[in-house]
């Protein structure tokens, strides 16, 4: 799917090309700094994987599984309820909130793994650390990237597009085509379009999932620092119903994947204890990608047991832990006071997870929503968001104001005076005055636009949902056993979409499309608008 019909690739790389050398000339000739480099807040990014918005306390008060951390960020805070991840999985997700843009107008579906590429950001797009580098940060990321990179073959082409011979496996995870592209990977040369090509001055992570791929390696800043030497066994790894996601990737020997979340802790903690030895006089943004809780729900053996509801209540329950950690270390280096902390989820919990935890530990982390990952439902898109910037963000705050991921570039954009590039940011909003207490008159946002990994469209307006589509457009609750239970009456087998009012209806039980012709046509009017490339209203 194409931004614009009437323009060419060849076109739209030089459209944004030029524009990003207008806001450059911008920046220079009529932008500053709202404040000088040293009162600049920090800017500490934590994103969880696959943590719905029933796992956290503060969001549930059903929840069986203690997440203290989260509850006191959200105590000193402000906690979103009606916060959305840009797609229901993770790789458009992560680029949207990376580039303020939703990853459908790339035209790019699915998730990348193995040594899935090219970078799906592409150079000349504007990102989250490259704007704030050029406002004086210091930037690292710590964790999972998932936005395409591009690893070299021993005959030197580009892997993703590496011609294989592949056997068709009897399980999934055994292996196929993406498992033979990464037998063939040079992990001597350096990778060209990264983290650190993007606007991070560092990184330190993995190119997928790290405990889920066919590449279990850790890269540092443009290469594999240590390369993988053979393939994964499940044979010493736990088997619950909750370590089925666990591809037979090609392994390197220093990686542990019960220990990958307390490996990216403490590089995130050294990341910041060394920016502070070394360059105390300049802000930093750290973007700490989690994880967890993504399947396979392997925690460490300190967490395994720390709760009563199993191994994923025991991820969880690590994951909170690594907020707590990450928060008291800003603490010991006396940096709370000037530190922007946000935290969120790249989407909602997935399938396995949420029917296990179900059945077996009466936790929902999907409620009060329907549906899941994957799902156009609220389910898997409505996400938990608590910021907390002390003498800024009101303590104890509550906000329903409808907000997305890919607003965080616009939002950190108004905190340190940049201009925003509309045209390169085209779905980011300015959530500033919200996040400060304001009472506005209206909303922010006029619309929120949603897609799944099938590219299968939603936009709301108001109360109002319409999706373009049937079903979930993501899981398939016809075919799946273990989706069968939750698959409720159709009540209008015969319209194309779906339209509901999250006022009167917030479970999406009815689907009332018929009943409303013209809202229906009023949201799909500006929806398609959207397919079409018209910018946004401001």
């Amino acid at each position: 799917m194409k931004r614009s019909s009437a323009l060419s690739e060849k076109d739209l790389f030089m459209k944004r090309f030029l524009s990003r050398i207008l806001v450059f000339c911008s920046l220079v000739v009529v932008t500053s700094p709202a404040l000088p480099a040293q009162e600049l807040p920090n800017i500490l990014l934590i994103l969880a994987d696959d943590l719905g918005y029933g796992d956290v306390g503060c969001y549930n008060p059903e929840s069986l599984i203690p997440t203290p951390h989260l509850d006191r960020l959200a105590s000193e805070g402000m906690r979103f309820t009606d916060a959305h991840s840009p797609s229901t999985v993770c790789t458009p997700s992560r680029y949207s909130l990376m580039t303020g843009r939703m990853c459908f107008r790339t035209g790019y579906r699915g998730v990348f793994s193995g040594v899935g590429g090219p970078a799906l950001i592409e150079e000349e797009t504007l990102t989250l650390p490259q704007m704030l580098k050029e406002h004086g940060y210091q930037t690292a990321c710590i964790g999972k990237w998932h936005i395409g990179m591009t690893f070299t073959t021993k005959e030197g082409q580009p892997a993703y597009d590496a011609p294989v011979q592949a056997t068709q496996p009897r399980d999934w995870r055994d292996g196929g085509a993406a498992l033979e592209r990464v037998k063939l990977v040079d992990f001597s040369q350096p990778i060209p379009d990264g983290p650190v090509h993007r606007g991070f001055d560092d990184f330190f992570g993995t190119a997928c999932c790290p405990t889920t791929d066919w590449l279990y390696a850790f890269i540092e800043n443009d290469r594999i620092a240590v390369p993988p030497t053979r393939q994964l066994s499940h044979q010493y790894l736990p088997n619950h119903p909750y370590s089925y996601d666990n591809r037979r990737g090609m392994i390197a020997p220093d990686y542990d994947l019960q220990n990958v979340d307390l490996e990216f802790l403490q590089r995130s903690q050294s990341w910041l204890r060394n920016h502070v030895n070394s360059a105390p006089e300049k802000p930093f943004f750290l973007f700490h990608s989690m994880q967890a809780v993504h399947l396979p729900s392997f925690p460490a053996n300190r967490f395994k047991g720390s709760t009563n509801a199993g191994p994923h209540g025991d991820f969880i329950h690590e994951m909170d832990y690594v907020v707590g950690e990450l928060l008291e270390t800003l603490a010991a280096l006396e940096l709370v006071r000037n530190t922007l902390v946000i935290f969120s989820s790249d989407n909602g919990p997935e399938v396995t997870s949420v029917v296990n935890m179900r059945q077996d530990h009466h936790h929902d982390g999907a409620r009060p929503w329907r549906g899941m990952k994957r799902d156009g439902w609220e389910g898997g898109h409505r996400v938990p968001l608590i910021v907390r910037w002390p003498g800024v963000v009101p303590a104890g705050s509550v906000s329903n104001e409808l907000t997305s991921l890919t607003d965080i570039l616009a939002t950190c954009g108004a905190i340190v005076g940049e201009e925003h590039p509309g045209e390169l940011a085209e779905d980011s909003y300015n959530l500033l005055p919200v996040w400060k207490g304001e009472k506005l008159k209206k909303p922010v946002r006029p619309f929120l636009l949603q897609h799944t990994a099938s590219l299968a469209m939603s936009i709301r307006v108001g109360d109002w949902k319409y999706l373009d589509h049937r079903g979930s457009g993501g899981n398939n609750y016809e075919r799946r056993a273990d989706l069968k239970p939750y698959r409720l009456p159709e009540t209008a087998p015969q319209a194309p979409g779906q339209l509901y009012n999250l006022k009167s209806d917030p479970g999406e039980t009815t689907n009332v499309y018929n009943q409303y012709p013209d809202v229906v046509a009023r949201l799909k009017a500006q929806l398609d608008k959207q397919l079409q490339g018209t910018p946004l209203e401001r």
